[in-house]
């Protein structure tokens, strides 16, 4: 009889994960919905009281301008001075239609302009049979968006009446961010008295409506967004987010029945292949597995070969082994009680194999653990090189280095040394970076072909390129002429900059290029022109890293002048001191913390070589500005 199911606990977390997840997220949605709203109704309010403030200021303007006439006329004024006084008011103010002044008997004795209007004098005659004597205008009623306002020059006296024109106060003095956003109009009891709308407001839209009496009686301004907030927004994204949460629970759930099958296959498999794969590491070597009391398990072929004996007679034997130099076995017993005694870790050492014909090599053992499905630590791996020659050919080295001239190596060693490992970091430190991507590719069960097969592409490419660097470098040193020839700066450029992207980043700057009309081919080495632009760009890239910085961006500028191509590579780092300015290009002279200070000069030389000038000044705004000039190819200039 079955036992009960045991549930697995751990398959459950990426469900409970995703339900946390959609509640979360709508809950989310939900307060930021919520908290949108209560903005949208904050800032609308916030907007119509601002339009009602400066509706309001601009009549305050108008009656006091209005106020002051009446005490002007009051207090005996020549009309002159009146009429003119009116006059600058409407030509500062268009709002303002006209002014005019009606004496005790409601008859106009004046007008600024001159025509006539229409609704001042029953206004007027209004305000004088009431024998009120206000100390701010009476207002009139709204009629077709004008409005008139009247003030009392004295009890004994007339009227003055201003009359306003409502609409274009609003076309002047509500601004356009206000009017994009909203509609504005005054309503009262029969309707809209007047509105500014940019286009047709919608029927649910949002609107705010304020008091405007005074200044005008019964009246309401009011605001209004032109389109409606959105209904379905919310629930759109919630319903995506609930049916994208079922798709990835089924997934789950198919995804785990799968897993249980494999996982059954898979336990059958990982025995064998934890055995193979150490094996299959190196095929060219010879290979040798052991158990940890040291009788040998496999050999291959390579191995055979190496110490002249069958697999027949090396598999199953234990120590000593019959390749053992009689001359170190005491020497290689301790070595294998340590591998036995001591922790599973990979160890390399050197010693002497004696051939199945008594001839002796030198070998090269890298022990690596041998670990099963289980991860049990069960033997060792060793692979086994052959350095007889090698380790004869450094002795001949070394002792036809001692026969030199202790002075001649020192200098020509030191040259070489300085200038070959400043070119040669970038590309060194690329394979460095794709065989590193290379060994995490086969670590996967499944590793890419795919991206294994560019990654080594891309180290012999970078192989090639360091080779090339060598054998210019050399030419260099020997004062060889570089191969010059016709050669697409762009390109180059393109090169250089992808070499130098993953710094970039690092350090946070954007590299950016600017290419002033078609730029020629010129007359130049491609490998030492790319290594002049790398090494430029690299130091401003570590200068604006060691800061302080002016910004962020890294400009390399191309652009044609007369018969040569200008490059300049612009950097927005702290610059250059004038004490360093003067010996900058001088060997051994660094203004970074850990330069070697060689890179300037060899690129000097390099431009000098290829009749060009590299200079530096200034870059306005900070940073530095490194620039060269370059031939143009006599067959590929432009006409």
């Amino acid at each position: 009889m079955l036992g009960p199911r045991r549930v697995d606990v751990l398959a459950l977390i990426p469900l409970v994960a995703i339900v946390a997840l959609v509640g979360l997220v709508g809950t989310l949605v939900f307060f930021v919905a919520q908290a949108d709203a209560t903005r949208a109704r904050a800032k609308l309010a916030t907007d119509a009281l601002w339009v009602e403030q400066t509706l309001h200021f601009q009549m305050s303007v108008d009656e006091d301008q209005l106020v002051r006439l009446a005490l002007d006329a009051a207090a005996g004024a020549v009309p002159e001075v009146l009429a003119a006084r009116a006059r600058l008011h409407v030509a500062t103010n268009p709002e303002t239609l006209g002014i005019r002044w009606f004496d005790a008997e409601g008859r106009m004795v004046s007008a600024i302009p001159d025509s006539p209007g229409a609704g001042e004098q029953a206004l007027a005659r209004q305000l004088l049979a009431s024998g009120a004597v206000t100390a701010r205008p009476v207002y009139g009623p709204v009629t077709g968006g004008v409005v008139a306002m009247a003030q009392r020059i004295s009890a004994e006296g007339g009227v003055v009446v201003a009359t306003l024109s409502l609409p274009i106060m609003f076309e002047r003095h509500i601004p356009w961010w206000i009017a994009e956003q909203y509609g504005v109009r005054i309503t009262d009891a029969s309707g809209v008295l007047v509105e500014r709308a940019r286009r047709p407001v919608a029927e649910r839209a949002p609107r705010h409506g304020i008091s405007f009496d005074p200044p005008l009686a019964g009246t309401t301004l009011e605001i209004m967004a032109y389109d409606a907030p959105p209904i379905f927004g919310a629930t759109a994204l919630l319903a995506a987010i609930a049916a994208l949460s079922v798709f990835a629970i089924l997934a789950l759930a198919a995804l785990h029945r799968n897993a249980t099958r494999r996982r059954k296959a898979e336990d059958r498999l990982n025995a064998e292949m934890a055995f193979r794969r150490a094996m299959e590491e190196s095929l060219t070597v010879g290979m040798r597995a052991k158990d940890l009391r040291g009788r040998i398990l496999y050999v291959n072929a390579a191995f055979c070969k190496l110490v002249g004996l069958s697999a027949e007679d090396l598999v199953g034997r234990g120590t000593p082994m019959p390749y053992w130099a009689p001359d170190t076995l005491e020497e290689t017993l301790a070595r294998q009680r340590q591998l036995a005694e001591g922790p599973a870790v990979p160890q390399a050492f050197e010693t002497r194999f004696r051939r199945a014909d008594g001839t002796e090599i030198e070998v090269q053992v890298f022990e690596a653990p041998l670990i099963d499905a289980s991860g049990q630590h069960r033997g060792w791996m060793g692979s086994t090189i052959d350095i007889t020659e090698a380790k004869g050919a450094a002795r001949r080295a070394r002792a036809q280095d001692e026969s030199l001239a202790r002075t001649g190596r020192l200098v020509t060693l030191g040259e070489m040394a300085s200038t070959l490992a400043h070119e040669l970091n970038q590309p060194l430190a690329a394979i460095a970076s794709y065989a590193a991507g290379g060994l995490n590719l086969f670590d996967q069960p499944e590793p890419d072909m795919g991206m294994l097969r560019q990654a080594f592409e891309k180290m012999a490419a970078q192989a090639r390129r360091a080779g090339l660097i060598i054998r210019r470098v050399q030419d260099f040193v020997k004062k060889r002429t570089p191969q010059l020839g016709p050669l697409d700066l762009p390109e180059v450029l393109t090169e250089a900059m992808a070499l130098m992207a993953a710094q970039a980043r690092e350090n946070r700057v954007k590299l950016a290029s600017l290419l002033e009309g078609r730029i020629p081919p010129v007359s130049a080495d491609r490998i030492l022109i790319e290594q002049v632009l790398v090494n430029l760009i690299r130091n401003g890239i570590e200068a604006m890293a060691e800061g302080p910085r002016a910004g962020n961006d890294l400009t390399v500028r191309m652009a044609r002048v007369d018969s040569v191509v200008t490059l300049e590579v612009m950097d927005r780092g702290p610059g250059i001191s004038d004490a360093v300015a003067a010996s900058l290009f001088d060997p051994f002279t660094s203004t970074k913390s850990e330069g070697m200070g060689m890179g300037l000069n060899i690129c000097r030389s390099i431009v000098e070589l290829h009749h060009g000038r590299l200079v530096h000044r200034p870059r306005p705004g900070g940073g530095t500005i490194f620039s060269f000039t370059l031939p143009i190819h006599p067959e590929g200039g432009l006409p």
